[in-house]
């Protein structure tokens, strides 16, 4: 789960790895006790949203360039190929993919992602309905 949003935000195999691999040492770091199972899974969430929103925003990513397509074969390249829909839940602005992600990827109700995010329902049913 915690890949998934990562890679959702960043678009990248080796920035979401990266971003996975932070949030645990987080919690190794300063080991935390949890309500619930559904509370570290929210803490877990919020932590990876976060430091996504911190990485691209950080000067190594928007000064980054990009691959050219024509680059030969046996270059660095992310795995996974994008479907259609995965490419338009990357291409969100920030405020609808973890709605999105929250929803569709991870099943939560729109109730759940409120709490989560802290944003009132309404909202989030705005942002799945928009």
């Amino acid at each position: 789960m915690v890949y998934r949003l990562a890679y959702s935000y960043l678009g990248s195999t080796a920035d979401a790895e990266d971003a996975t691999q932070s949030v645990f040492m987080k919690l190794i770091n300063a080991p935390r006790s949890f309500q619930s199972v559904e509370h570290e899974k929210a803490w877990l969430i919020r932590c990876t949203s976060n430091l996504c929103k911190d990485m691209l925003k950080s000067a190594r990513v928007k000064r980054r360039d990009e691959l050219p397509a024509d680059m030969p074969d046996g270059s660095i390249r992310d795995a996974h190929e994008f479907d259609d829909v995965t490419q338009a839940v990357l291409s969100l602005p920030e405020r609808y993919k973890d709605c999105v992600y929250l929803h569709y990827y991870e099943g939560y109700k729109t109730d759940e992602i409120a709490r989560i995010t802290d944003t009132p329902p309404s909202t989030v049913r705005n942002r799945l309905r928009d």
